[in-house]
């Protein structure tokens, strides 16, 4: 049974949709007026027209399209991005140009993809001390390349 998720569309565009059987994530498409030129690491917040409601214990992550970075360099700026269940504006995406030439966007252009994930809240236990492991404290890099 899969999680319903109430959503408004103010766009052209259909709702995203999974296009395989196995796909994690739904395209989502760029809602404008005119096209968008983002020149060489320019950066810019596509609108989506659409506006969701999840249920407190999920969020929807937005993320960017692997073929959009392989042959645009087309990326989400803050991926994963994150819509919180308590966050009814409209879903904008944070897109950032890696390449070497003017990329553009038009209405309905798919720019990124939604990926739903359940939510683990916690509460903070204080303590003076933390258990010891094989890897420590060591970090950026510590357990090498090979």
């Amino acid at each position: 049974m899969s999680t319903k998720v109430k959503i408004i569309n103010q766009s052209t565009n259909a709702l995203p949709e999974y296009k395989t059987v196995g796909s994690s994530g739904m395209d989502v498409r760029a809602f404008t007026s005119k096209t968008v030129f983002m020149k060489p690491l320019e950066r810019s917040l596509i609108k989506t027209g659409l506006f969701l409601e999840m249920n407190t214990g999920i969020e929807c992550q937005v993320r960017p399209r692997s073929g959009l970075a392989l042959k645009q360099g087309l990326t989400v700026l803050n991926t994963p991005g994150t819509i919180d269940a308590d966050y009814r504006g409209e879903v904008g995406v944070v897109l950032v140009n890696l390449s070497n030439e003017t990329v553009c966007i038009e209405n309905g252009d798919r720019i990124a993809q939604l990926v739903f994930a359940k939510i683990e809240c916690i509460d903070w236990v204080e303590v003076n001390n933390t258990d010891n492991t094989e890897r420590g404290s060591g970090g950026f890099g510590s357990t090498g390349i090979k």
